[in-house]
């Protein structure tokens, strides 16, 4: 399909890019433009005016401070794989990134882009839900912080007022008592849609007692959910075999019984887009394989 014609902006700064959302009809920010553009090829969209965001200073940084991350929204996937500290220490956020679409994509797509878009497949909104994180929403008249698990309202849809601009996300960095992990399904290896995602964040005390678990889904119904049942059911735990830093040893025993508990309530909690119960299925799979992958000591991904 023919994409239609549209006034292309490029602001100089950041000012001007809020006066110009404020005062342009129809006007949208664009930066990756990875889902953008493929709906207003496809004709669901039909802007009036792009507003080019990605170079922009102030939505381009990875800054660590005072054990907090804040990534602003024009950094691509592709940045955030090749972030030390994320590949360390923010490790289900760095294997969501991995299973993103593809080399190509990832080069263009953003992190605000992939949220603004709120698509009920996302694969970084589970991994953010978990880092119990929130974002920036920036217009001409002032700045609002508001939580990952309030911006996002339903499929497609969100927080952000048409004059406002998705500036940054930031979380906790986990610390280093804490485990995590992130597994997706879908029909290909590569360049795939989740079918379904799901994300586990638990963080330990020195006798390996889980303290507090953070379990989110995604693509099993309009936006990521937080599967409250299986959290409860791991907190004051022991389901992993040793303390966090100490991956199990020959002959030690992982608590299969939690963890298959766990999953159960994960699975109980999904509500399937497509109306079957095989999500359910998968849901239950996919967390019992995070689980036990945490159990055993294997970092975030390498259970894949």
């Amino acid at each position: 399909m023919t994409v239609p014609a549209f006034n292309y902006l490029k602001p100089d700064s950041l000012a001007e890019a809020l006066d110009m959302l404020a005062t342009e009809p129809g006007a949208y920010p664009i930066a990756g433009g990875t889902n953008l553009m493929v709906d207003v090829r496809a004709g669901k969209l039909s802007p009036e005016t792009m507003i080019d965001v990605g170079d922009l200073d102030e939505l381009r940084g990875i800054v660590v401070k005072d054990s907090q991350m804040t990534i602003g929204g024009a950094v691509t996937i592709a940045e955030l794989l090749r972030h030390e500290i994320i590949r360390q220490r923010v490790p289900v956020l760095f294997a969501a990134g991995k299973t993103f679409a593809n080399t190509l994509i990832r080069n263009r797509a953003t992190v605000g882009g992939n949220l603004v878009n709120a698509a009920p497949c996302s694969d970084t909104a589970p991994a953010l839900l978990v880092l119990d994180a929130e974002v920036s929403l920036s217009s001409s008249s002032g700045t609002r912080w508001i939580p990952l698990t309030e911006f996002l309202v339903g499929a497609f849809q969100t927080q952000r007022r048409a004059d406002e601009l998705l500036m940054e996300v930031r979380f906790p960095i986990p610390p280093a008592s804490s485990r995590g992990g992130f597994e997706k399904m879908g029909l290909r290896k590569i360049s795939c849609m989740a079918k379904v995602d799901v994300a586990v964040m638990a963080d330990f005390d020195e006798r390996g007692a889980c303290k507090d678990a953070r379990i989110a889904l995604g693509a099993v119904a309009p936006i990521p959910l937080r599967a409250e049942k299986a959290e409860a059911s791991l907190v004051g735990t022991a389901f992993i075999a040793r303390a966090p830093e100490k991956p199990v040893r020959c002959g030690e025993q992982v608590q299969d019984k939690t963890i298959e508990e766990a999953a159960r309530l994960a699975g109980e909690a999904a509500s399937p887009r497509s109306g079957s119960e095989y999500k359910r299925q998968v849901v239950y799979g996919l967390t019992r394989r995070i689980l036990t992958a945490m159990a055993t000591g294997i970092r975030d991904g390498e259970a894949s």
